[in-house]
């Protein structure tokens, strides 16, 4: 006998099989399946597993659901998650410009339009995603972000993401005279450009606390590869740009794009909650010797080396900010609570022709 009742578009069919058993049968989405002599629970009545059901009565499982991601910033790193995706996840992407929703449809992802400038423009990004990337760089002068904390007042406005990663930089240990920096070491933020990315991570911090956001921070050093804009050092090398003789050097430290892309990933899916992750790879160089390897794979010579007070007369600004910056990042973490294993676990390999 069929019964009325069709919860999920299905249809129950008792099918009398003796005095003593019988047979209820199931047909519908998730195909057959016989209940012997146990209740049958469906998904408009409460469930031991609720988190495997929508409350709303007729629609379908979560697990069968695709899951949203939300990249705010989708530039090269961006573009390098969503190619290492599952084709299960649909992710969006805010841009301000019309002219970047051609290329982002092509990649089969979805534009929002919006500004992270414009506060207003952001509502409609509330309650579309499960999890949010945010690798947005704060404005270029200031103290303070105001456009990571419009995305997050946004976010929270009507459901907030199951999980976000923010991509921070590692400038906020600051200088730290050649030493190991975990992240438990406290930050010391040299220049204004740290400052605003401290001042990101304690409004994504705040979000995760208040909104019961699984919020990960990415503490990410210089990012190369050789199919990036800008991404080797080849071009400084060609110029010939001086570098700190060996008793000025710093230590610097670096991570290969599609390793960056690859822990976002992974902390977007394991990341713990409130939990911060440095993200470098294992090199453990200083500048100079970082620019003469780079040399020897190009086969061009060896940059010439000055003094750190000369370094004033001949090098930009920006890389007078990082030069006078030592520290030696600790991935440990990334590797054992995310799992991460390298691509590229030393620059010799990422930069290698």
């Amino acid at each position: 006998m069929a019964v009325k009742t069709r919860p999920l578009g299905c249809m129950l069919i008792w099918k009398a099989a003796g005095a003593a058993s019988g047979e209820l049968m199931l047909f519908g989405i998730l195909g057959a399946c016989k209940f012997f002599g146990k209740p049958l629970i469906l998904p408009s009545n409460p469930s031991p597993h609720g988190s495997l059901y929508a409350t709303r009565p007729g629609a379908l499982p979560a697990r069968f659901r695709r899951q949203r991601l939300l990249i705010i910033g989708c530039g090269d790193v961006g573009l390098r998650v969503v190619q290492a995706l599952p084709a299960r996840v649909r992710v969006m992407a805010l841009t301000s410009s019309p002219e970047r929703s051609a290329e982002l449809r092509a990649r089969g992802i979805t534009p929002l339009r919006g500004n992270l400038d414009d506060p207003l423009s952001l509502q409609r990004l509330a309650g579309l995603a499960h999890r949010v990337l945010h690798l947005a760089p704060p404005p270029g002068e200031g103290w303070q972000d105001p456009r990571t904390l419009a995305l997050t007042r946004a976010l929270r406005r009507r459901r907030p993401p199951t999980g976000l990663v923010y991509g921070s930089t590692s400038g906020v240990y600051g200088d730290c005279q050649g030493a190991i920096a975990t992240e438990t070491r406290s930050t010391n933020p040299d220049t204004p450009r740290a400052r605003r990315r401290i001042d990101a991570e304690a409004a994504v911090r705040f979000l995760g606390r208040s909104a019961g956001v699984r919020s990960s921070i990415l503490r990410i050093p210089g990012i190369y590869a050789p199919d990036r804009v800008g991404g080797t050092p080849r071009a400084r090398l060609e110029k010939g740009t001086p570098v700190l003789r060996a008793e000025d050097d710093v230590y610097t430290n670096h991570i290969h794009a599609d390793d960056l892309a690859r822990a976002c990933i992974a902390a977007l899916w394991r990341g713990r909650p409130q939990r911060i992750y440095n993200v470098n790879d294992d090199t453990a160089l200083k500048m100079g010797d970082y620019f003469d390897l780079a040399a020897d794979l190009y086969g061009l010579p060896h940059p010439p080396r000055i003094a750190r007070d000369a370094a004033g007369g001949q090098l930009p600004l920006m890389l007078l900010s990082f030069m006078s910056e030592s520290r030696r990042l600790d991935n440990t973490r990334l590797k054992r609570e995310l799992g991460l294993r390298l691509r590229y676990p030393t620059v010799e390999s990422g930069l290698r022709p």
